[in-house]
């Protein structure tokens, strides 16, 4: 088309909409200004915005168990729609589609002689120029309110870049591409998520797809375009199913239907499906519910990784998760045995992780609770299983962190004979006073093997030991086994900078990494916690001592099936092989006669090798069980989630009362016994790891090098080189303050001078994730003719 007949196309598609549309409020002038400052930027984004698609969300074997919008949307291509709602789309809406250039002269004359003569009044608009508009209110305007408006302004400008920007679009995209585009885009429902564009159209009026939509559902669908309010087939029925036979008679006037055709396709009742339209719901509450919490997670996870909450819920993507949906099934059902749905005041979460040492997969997160809004359904919005929600603590579990500290500073060994009193009183601060805990057990044996300690679990013997090694260094072994988020949250679980926690004390101005400091109590495990970092803890020692952190994520793709690049936390060596086997072995006797778990073991007829550890608060207001079974790490926590609770009673089922009787083995273990029955059925057993002949006796194992995570790079660079050690410096995305150190690998190993250690550092910013873009010579969501 030369450039003097596009001028004069443009001037007279001016000209006939002025007197199609109402009055102007501007001139041609100011209008011919505003059209060329403003067409060339809107026509870059019509050629580069991407559809808001729908996100979907999948297990380990790819079956959807989450769908996140905006829109509900579902993009198809021109060989994937039906023959009939194309011929039904262009009876009804442009029926010259194929014959003009992007603008209709002959339609728009027409229009305009019917509206000037006091006839009905008639719009002019082609498919193209309607798809310019529904691109623009749907796609690249979506989230600005005023250019919404200013994209359906009954305006003079605002028509003549709708038909320029048609025009283009038909001179550069082939007509198939163009009623792919818009039957895309545009919306058929009234509700603000949709659905947009046929494929979620068909799906929720009919529960079919756009390949299978007959005559009458396509003439529905077509007539929706025009008022998808007063055509809504649900609340207006009457007026749907005529607009739908106008359609359908219009498809006979041009051509595309034979009467006899019609008339059969008139006689079919509307066919919509019951209680529809048939949209998911655009959250994680749309889960099954062993997967609503995980799904949960999985949000905060890609937020944590660069995400937005908008490119979620528009981007398209496949989301293929870790989620094993049988491990997931037994669990929950596990869970929900223990502890009934709606039992008051008690949750039980139960986390399942495949440790590795390159990565950490979360296979279930899942809890008698479900993710939900409706308490007395025993529903929650608060992610229970992997925030950290348990203020309470997991008592004598923590003791994994003294002996792992223990272990590393050359305190103890294996084989020690310990002092273990009934009650005895630590004055470790002449500022404080002293600290005077106590065993529960009946017989107290003193002195006491620490092997045997890990299964009879005394608390004054641990004490000492924690006191004997260094309250900062079991501080630090717990952060760096796992429990991250836990010891930098206060001890109500929050966020200790948050202002109102400002000048209240060290308990809530300071992380738990912090204010433990002085609290002998935390190797009994009194500080709040995340049960997903219980359980990381396990993942971590079956891993050979490597940390990772917990990923809820298999693979990201984009909505052309190309891999997405987002930030991620790399693993990092934390202790040594050797103690974590020697650790692993010391736990492995939990089930045993003289162990805490040994009753819900036996009971359960439990004949697998495990490491594991019971806990149980002093107020019996949180017990918990840890354990390493056969390839899975797992923690299963029974807490009360009310704000005033009471003790935990054994049961069953396990509740709220005036009670001593809950404990972590009897209420918290048969969770963790029951599900793996099922899980590891029929699976080779793995023998527990071989305690390391180093780890037997007390003694040195070398000097322990610097702990610098959470410093600044150039005094942790300084400390690091001042003991003789090497660093490398990687730059890490995150939000974290610039220069500060959030990763370190190896830590805690004896090395050789001279060995370089990876630091971690924050450049304090968190890039978007690298993702594709629309090939620019198609219409979004469409593969050519």
């Amino acid at each position: 088309m030369g450039v003097l007949r596009f001028l004069g196309l443009c001037l007279l598609a001016g000209v006939l909409l002025a007197g199609v549309m109402a009055p102007v409020s501007i001139g041609l002038g100011e209008a011919s200004n505003q059209l060329s400052d403003s067409v060339d930027s809107i026509s870059a984004n019509l050629a580069s915005a991407d559809f808001p698609m729908v996100t979907t969300v999948t297990d380990r074997d790819g079956n959807p168990i989450a769908y996140l919008f905006d829109q509900y949307r579902l993009p198809v291509s021109f060989p994937q729609i039906s023959p009939n709602m194309t011929s039904a789309i262009i009876a009804i809406e442009d029926k010259r589609f194929y014959d003009h250039a992007g603008i209709d002269i002959k339609g728009a004359l027409r229009a305009a002689l019917s509206n000037s003569s006091g006839g009905s009044t008639q719009g002019a608009s082609t498919i193209t120029q309607q798809y310019v508009k529904n691109f623009l209110i749907n796609v690249v305007d979506r989230n600005n309110k005023a250019a919404q408006a200013a994209d359906q302004a009954q305006t003079l400008v605002r028509k003549l870049r709708e038909a320029k920007m048609a025009m283009t679009l038909d001179q550069e995209w082939s007509k198939n591409n163009i009623l792919t585009g818009y039957l895309n885009v545009v919306q058929f429902g009234h509700t603000g998520i949709g659905p947009f564009g046929v494929r979620a159209a068909a799906a929720a009026f009919f529960n079919t797809t756009p390949d299978k939509l007959t005559v009458p559902q396509s003439a529905l669908l077509a007539g929706m375009v025009n008022n998808p309010v007063l055509y809504d087939p649900y609340r207006h029925p009457q007026e749907a199913l005529k607009r739908r036979n106008v359609v359908i008679d219009k498809m006979v006037e041009n051509n595309a239907l034979s009467a006899d055709a019609a008339k059969q396709a008139k006689a079919q009742p509307l066919g919509v499906v019951a209680g529809g339209p048939n949209i998911p719901q655009s959250t994680c509450l749309s889960a099954p519910d062993y997967a609503g919490f995980f799904c949960a997670y999985l949000l905060e996870y890609l937020k944590q990784a660069g995400f937005t909450q908008d490119q979620i819920d528009s981007g398209g993507y496949t989301i293929k998760t870790t989620l094993d949906p049988n491990v997931a099934q037994v669990a929950k059902q596990a869970a929900n045995n223990r502890v009934p749905t709606t039992q008051y005041g008690v949750a039980n979460t139960f986390d399942i992780i495949k440790p590795g040492t390159t990565s950490h997969e979360v296979l279930a997160l899942v809890a008698n609770r479900n993710y939900g809004q409706d308490p007395n359904k025993g529903q929650t919005l608060t992610n229970i299983t992997a925030d950290v929600i348990d203020t309470f603590g997991a008592g004598s579990t923590f003791k994994i962190f003294t002996t792992a500290a223990a272990f590393e500073q050359g305190k103890v060994g294996l084989n020690s004979v310990l002092p273990n009193p009934q009650t005895t009183c630590f004055t470790f601060d002449p500022r404080l006073k002293p600290y005077c805990p106590s065993n529960a057990e009946r017989v107290n044996t003193d002195p006491l093997q620490l092997s045997d300690a890990l299964a009879i679990s005394p608390n004054t013997l641990f004490v000492n030991v924690e006191l004997q090694t260094g309250m900062a260094n079991v501080l630090n072994m717990a952060y760096r086994l796992g429990m991250r988020n836990s010891m930098m949250a206060n001890q109500v679980g929050k966020n200790p900078s948050d202002p109102q926690y400002a000048n209240k004390g060290v308990v809530l101005s300071h992380p738990q990494l912090e204010s433990f400091l002085d609290s002998p109590s935390f190797t009994l495990g009194d500080a709040a916690l995340s049960p997903l970092e219980e359980a990381n803890v396990m993942a971590t020692l079956a891993s050979g001592g490597v940390w990772c952190p917990p990923t809820p994520v298999l693979s990201i793709t984009d909505r052309y099936g190309k891999p997405v690049q987002f930030t991620q936390q790399a693993c990092q060596q934390v202790v040594p092989q050797a103690l974590a086997n020697s650790l692993l072995n010391g736990l492995s006797h939990d089930t045993s006669p003289i162990g805490t778990s040994f009753a819900p073991a036996q009971a359960a007829n439990w004949n697998h090798p495990i490491s594991g550890k019971t806990g149980t608060t002093q107020e019996n207001k949180s017990l918990a069980f840890v354990g390493y079974s056969d390839g899975y790490a797992a923690s299963s926590i029974v807490f009360s989630d009310i704000p005033n609770p009471q003790n935990i009673c054994f049961g069953p089922p396990p509740h709220l009362g005036n009670c001593q009787n809950g404990f972590g083995g009897p209420v918290a273990a048969p969770t963790f016994f029951n599900a793996f029955n099922q899980i590891l059925a029929g699976q080779p057993d793995t023998p527990v790891a071989n305690a390391d002949p180093g780890y037997l006796n007390p003694g040195s194992h070398g000097p322990v090098m610097p702990f610098v995570m959470n410093m600044n790079s150039t005094d942790a660079t300084n400390a690091l080189k001042g003991a003789g050690y090497g660093v490398t410096i990687v730059p890490f995305n995150s939000t974290t303050a610039a220069g500060t150190v959030v990763g370190q690998t190896p830590q805690g190993i004896s090395a050789p001078p001279g060995t370089p250690i990876t630091l971690y550092v924050s450049t304090g910013t968190l890039p978007p994730p690298q993702t594709s873009s629309a090939p620019p010579s198609l219409a979004p969501g469409s593969t050519g003719n």
